[in-house]
């Protein structure tokens, strides 16, 4: 018995110097700057098939258990059609159609979708533009877009691979412009704001580029003043008393209230504004 526990000792401080030992290798990798991060440069092969395969079961893990709404119509897929081409084709490509000029350099190169015999099932292709791909240049389209916006780009990017160049040009030319997803209501929106969704909402609209958040990882800029006391402040941009509902018309148009205000027009959606009203009023309130 003494021999058994001895030997479980020994592999528990071995595995135990191992993990030490790999996380020094990797940090000293890191500081000696060895791997190269330009984009002017293609991931090596494991690299690239670590991350893809760690999206596709990460994206398989949340979207099987999504229900897809009936994809057929062809209103729907008109509507998915002239969002693709609003949105989508400047990376992606389509049929005849080259990306833009910038997306030549992103790395890892956004997935040519017209390629034939995809196979991803519809809940998968919904979750990956709603939610986007981290350490990619694939954006999540929840802040943009409405849920039937996301459904119906799905039911294109399905049929998308059937279409001849010629076909694709003469839809694109006479479809009509989607209606403006910042008109609409989210889906499963609340009266009031949801501080943890407001947190989330901060990132999407890239608050964390120009602010100082206490709960953000996304460095301390210092662009626009630190938002931690906002809660305790008396005015809003020094021009609007500091009130919720303020605040809620300050985040989705601040250059109508003031012109002259350095933070731009951000589009923020009602919902949205009230969620990351939530999330700065939660905060410490102490100057």
């Amino acid at each position: 018995m003494k021999k058994a526990i001895l030997v479980l000792q020994t592999v528990f401080a071995t595995l135990c110097a191992l993990l030490v030992a790999g996380g020094l290798g990797a940090a000293a990798f890191i500081y000696a700057g060895v791997y190269d991060v330009a984009a002017t440069k293609h991931h090596t092969g494991l690299t690239y098939h670590v991350l893809h395969y760690a999206m596709l079961r990460s994206m398989k893990t949340r979207a099987d258990g999504i229900r897809p709404p009936p994809l057929d119509g062809e209103s729907r897929f008109r509507s998915g059609m002239a969002l693709y081409a609003d949105h989508c084709a400047q990376c992606h490509g389509a049929p005849g159609v080259s990306p833009a000029p910038f997306a030549f350099g992103l790395r890892p190169a956004a997935v040519n979708l017209v390629e034939p015999g995809r196979t991803w099932e519809p809940s998968h292709i919904y979750w990956i533009v709603k939610h986007g791909v981290k350490m990619s240049a694939m954006p999540g389209w929840q802040y943009r877009l409405t849920e039937d916006e996301l459904w119906d780009l799905v039911a294109f990017v399905k049929r998308l691979p059937t279409l001849s160049p010629v076909d694709y040009k003469a839809a694109v030319a006479s479809a009509s412009p989607p209606p403006a997803a910042a008109k609409e209501v989210m889906a499963g929106s609340r009266p009031d704001g949801d501080a943890k969704a407001g947190l989330h909402a901060i990132y999407q609209y890239l608050c964390v580029s120009c602010h100082s958040i206490p709960g953000t990882v996304e460095g301390k800029p210092n662009v626009g003043p630190p938002l931690g006391s906002v809660a305790s402040r008396h005015y809003l941009g020094g021009v609007l008393l500091n009130t919720p509902e303020n605040m809620v018309r300050w985040l989705m148009n601040p250059q109508a209230i003031d012109p002259r205000s350095a933070m731009p027009n951000l589009h923020v959606r009602e919902q949205d504004a009230r969620d990351i009203a939530a999330y700065l009023y939660s905060l410490n309130k102490s100057p």
